[in-house]
């Protein structure tokens, strides 16, 4: 048991150090190429922050474990906008997470939602419905696919009119850029280091669980979605020590929408129909993703001037509505 805990940490270390260096690189990258922090944040971050959740789920699907690896999608993207709360309450400087100076990313945490509500209805009609595959791919995966890339070029469209915007506007002359290539090549050594150390450190939380008796519905929607979600988590923070706080941002609604499309893999792999092999207390989670990410798009439309630190309304609600969820899986798995 000692040895287990000291890999974790271990694990956990070499998790935040990959997540710090990734963040900066995403915000080199974003300043480099003029693709904008939002973009950058809700793709390319996002992809590579997600990268632990699709080599443990595959795994976890190989093994005939899919209600696991069905627990740590849906319950990653919770534990994500947990991160987002707990950071937006945490900020003492004035500057507000989900205010109306953060609404651009309300496009894509719309998409986020979208996603989740795709994911909550093959859950909930899995069985009851006749099953229509492709490619060994099941139809409400291939409808997930379908409208995540509809949705990646709605954001890139809306980044480009915005950065086009942003430089007619423009009267100071802009630097010369820096080399595109040493940001890439940090980012890409980042990522690589998650893809080790991520899987692993995802099962060792999953063998100090099943010491516990708890069921994999409740694991995977908890212990191991928590582990997985660590580099957004580290790449969060890291976003916003450096001012980045759309980099932040998009890496978590970017990071929730993502994780919606790694069904199709997991599809894939599985033998079988995959939503049909898992449980329906994870159409809960899917719901309380969706109603906390609406109170994020509420919080980033619209919100007060007066800010108080540690008691800002709309944080505090996505806690208690995370919470509440979590609580309702654990009664349900």
């Amino acid at each position: 048991m000692v040895g287990l805990v000291l890999q974790f940490v271990m694990l956990a270390a070499v998790v935040a150090v990959a997540g710090t260096f990734l963040a900066r690189a995403a915000d080199a990258i974003a300043e480099v190429t003029g693709l904008g922090r939002m973009l950058v944040g809700s793709i390319l971050l996002a992809a590579a922050t997600s990268l632990p959740e699709l080599t443990v789920d595959i795994a976890a699907v190989r093994a005939g474990m899919a209600d696991l690896a069905a627990g740590d999608l849906l319950g990653s993207s919770l534990m994500n906008l947990l991160i987002l709360a707990v950071v937006d309450m945490c900020q003492r400087d004035g500057r507000k997470m989900l205010s109306r100076e953060a609404a651009s990313h309300a496009l894509s945490a719309t998409l986020a939602i979208a996603l989740t509500a795709l994911a909550a209805a093959a859950v909930l009609t899995a069985g009851k419905l006749p099953s229509i595959a492709f490619l060994g791919i099941g139809g409400w995966s291939w409808a997930i696919l379908g409208a995540y890339l509809l949705g990646a070029r709605m954001l890139f469209i809306d980044q480009r009119i915005s950065a086009r915007a942003a430089a007619e506007t423009a009267t100071e002359e802009s630097p010369p850029p820096s080399p595109v290539w040493w940001p890439i090549a940090v980012f890409a050594t980042a990522a690589v280091a998650l893809v080790v150390a991520g899987p692993r450190l995802a099962h060792v939380a999953g063998e100090l669980a099943e010491r516990s008796g708890w069921g994999g519905t409740f694991v995977g929607t908890t212990l191991v979605a928590l582990t997985t979600s660590l580099p957004e988590l580290v790449a969060s923070i890291a976003a916003v020590r450096l001012g980045a706080i759309d980099l932040a941002i998009g890496n978590t609604f970017g990071s929730n929408a993502f994780n919606m499309i790694l069904f199709v893999p997991l599809d894939a792999c599985h033998a079988g129909p995959l939503f049909a092999a898992v449980s329906a207390a994870h159409a809960v989670t899917a719901l309380a993703v969706i109603v906390a990410t609406t109170i994020a798009v509420l919080g980033q439309l619209y919100h007060g001037e007066r800010r108080i630190p540690i008691l800002e309304p709309d944080a505090m609600l996505m806690v208690l509505v995370i919470l509440g969820g979590l609580l309702l899986v654990f009664h349900l798995a």
